[in-house]
């Protein structure tokens, strides 16, 4: 239970949870469950806190989904960031792929990419936190775009191919990865689906 801190000199209660910890179950509720479907019942259940001590630490569902995919975007979703930074864009490219195959076939996380399900099918209601996702993904597809154009000027991608264009195809293959994964497919199909891209592509 709450107490107030002794001696603090100001009103307030201390958390007594750890803020880190609701976070990531929070994050792997809605990744599990979407924005709509997670109930503010299995939000509190998981992060193992009351309704209160939610909205005194991280605010409304909304905020606190916000939150859960910038911890996302910070946590499971590195080896994006890591991949970009590769020297060569046939690195890049097969980092993406082979990472993402890795990410999705993990055991220990839901099904698919957080991403894609959370807002997909939502009502009027889940509109802002649709929004959120809806720029969250064109922000990676934004500095995807500008690594390609990078690889591009280092004579790694034919001048004529455009950029944008081949972001949104890559974009669109570990998209359609999430899917598969969502669907049942094994890391093991997995792998093969993302080997057959990099075939494709010359990679």
């Amino acid at each position: 239970m709450d107490t107030e801190a002794p001696n603090s000199g100001k009103i307030g209660r201390p958390r007594g949870f750890d803020e880190d910890v609701a976070l990531e179950a929070a994050m792997r509720v809605f990744w599990a469950k979407s924005y709509e479907g997670a109930t503010m019942s299995d939000l509190t259940e998981a992060m193992g806190i009351n309704r209160s001590s939610m909205y005194a630490a991280f605010g409304d569902k909304e905020t606190l989904f916000r939150r859960a995919i910038e911890r996302y975007r910070a946590r499971p979703m590195t080896y994006i960031r890591e991949a970009l930074a590769l020297p060569t864009l046939p690195e890049v490219v097969s980092a993406l792929l082979r990472g993402t195959v890795e990410f999705l076939g993990s055991s220990g996380n839901p099904r698919g990419c957080l991403s894609l399900q959370a807002t997909l099918a939502s009502g009027t209601d889940a509109e802002p936190a649709r929004d959120a996702m809806i720029e969250w993904r064109k922000l990676g597809e934004a500095a995807l775009k500008k690594r390609v154009q990078k690889g591009q000027r280092d004579g790694d991608l034919d001048k004529k191919i455009n950029p944008s264009d081949f972001a949104h195809y890559l974009s669109m293959l570990m998209s359609g990865l999430g899917i598969q994964a969502a669907n049942g497919a094994t890391k093991t199909e997995l792998k093969r689906y993302a080997e057959m891209a990099l075939r494709f592509l010359g990679y």
